[in-house]
């Protein structure tokens, strides 16, 4: 059984060899526990670590105490740190060669039921999500929560496609992991902090980073912080993305890790779709098209049976009893007209439908009150209705 001074080498040793995790990995194990590197001194040390000089100095006690006061820091403020050798640590992590020693946990789930009870499909791309994104991510995290094996949804907590996964997930009654490259305490981008308490607050879900407390967001995090969200999960979906760029390092590694990758398939003038189509050319990814057969592959079974509401009769359940039946009509008319004109914007609306640009506007600012569609910021409307 673990000792509470095994977890303390354990955390450690995550802080000395953060971006060399597999370092640290064959030391345990060829040491028969964390603890073992600590009760080497001087020239074992050296021996030991050979080429890898800078390490020995680090193996200390003072380092080991300042492990204790983390622990209770932690401990404190509610938050945990699972280490490599419990078993609650997420399996699908586990089997990768780079796997942290400890992983922060912040959430008012327990871990044991976070972790290792349902598979887990990451979803990522770029921050500058176009509708088409934004739609697909809706639509994707849609299928996934009426597949029979309902899976967590993992993603990076970052702007564009990240908190889109997020949101849906939620919006869907789906668990959600969100990996963040800071320390547990805080969240990037800062104005994700609402966002990203409602997540550790939800059912089943969970904030989690191999970094410690006090990690402030470097450019380096992030890269470091790809590599968990593809060892989390079962596939990994690249929804857009440009020819660099996190979502598409995260696939690569999930790739590299023998896991299931899909891309959506985009344009091939739009310059966020640059990466998704190069990786299904590549044949790294799969192409995602067809929703069914994407959870079918995934060994979540088939799409349940449930029914759907029509768009005209969930605009008439959510209005009906605020609005006056010709208003009604309007408002079913404008989302039709979306529903087959992804991106049109509010001024053609107005046209199609024969209404004044203000009245346009009153109807879509209505229908995005609700959830039914999504108005970027050059006015132009996506249906985002996940029964659609």
């Amino acid at each position: 059984m673990e000792t509470y001074e095994e977890r303390v080498a354990f955390c450690t040793l995550n802080r000395i060899f953060g971006f060399k995790p597999a370092l640290a990995r064959c030391l345990v194990e060829g040491l028969g526990g964390a603890m073992a590197a600590f009760r080497l001194r001087g020239r074992e040390l050296k021996d030991l670590f050979g080429p890898f000089k800078d390490y020995p100095d680090k193996i200390n006690d003072d380092e080991l105490e300042r492990s204790r006061r983390e622990l209770q820091w932690l401990e404190e403020r509610g938050y945990s740190l699972i280490v490599l050798s419990d078993p609650c640590y997420p399996q699908a992590l586990r089997e990768c060669p780079d796997a942290p020693m400890g992983l922060y946990f912040r959430g008012a789930t327990p871990p044991e039921r976070v972790f290792n009870t349902a598979a887990a499909v990451s979803i990522v791309g770029t921050r500058d999500v176009s509708a088409y994104g934004r739609e697909w991510t809706a639509r994707i995290t849609g299928a996934l929560a009426d597949a029979v094996r309902r899976p967590v949804i993992v993603s990076g907590l970052a702007m564009g496609v990240d908190v889109c996964a997020h949101a849906a997930a939620l919006e869907n009654g789906l668990p959600t992991i969100g990996v963040m490259a800071t320390g547990i305490e805080d969240v990037y981008p800062s104005s994700h902090r609402a966002f990203a308490a409602r997540i550790a607050a939800a059912e089943g879900c969970a904030l989690v980073t191999d970094y410690p407390p006090g990690t402030r967001p470097q450019a380096i995090n992030f890269l470091r912080r790809n590599r968990i969200i593809a060892g989390l999960s079962l596939a990994t979906v690249l929804v857009e993305s440009k020819m660099q760029g996190g979502g598409i390092i995260t696939a690569e590694l999930a790739f590299e890790y023998d896991r299931d990758v899909y891309a959506l398939p985009g344009r091939a003038d739009d310059v966020r779709s640059e990466g998704c189509n190069r990786m299904i050319k590549s044949k790294i990814a799969e192409p995602l098209t067809d929703l069914a057969g994407f959870v079918s592959a995934l060994g979540l079974g088939v799409l349940s049976r449930r029914s759907k509401a029509l768009l005209s009769e969930e605009i008439g359940r959510l209005f009906a009893a605020r609005v006056s039946p010709e208003d009604l009509d309007r408002l079913q008319q404008v989302a039709a007209l979306i529903k087959t004109r992804r991106g049109i914007e509010i001024e053609d609306i107005a046209l199609q439908c024969k209404m004044e640009y203000r009245d346009a506007l009153l109807y879509t600012g209505m229908l995005e009150s609700e959830g039914i569609i999504y108005t970027d910021l050059l006015k132009r409307c996506s249906i985002v209705f996940k029964n659609v």
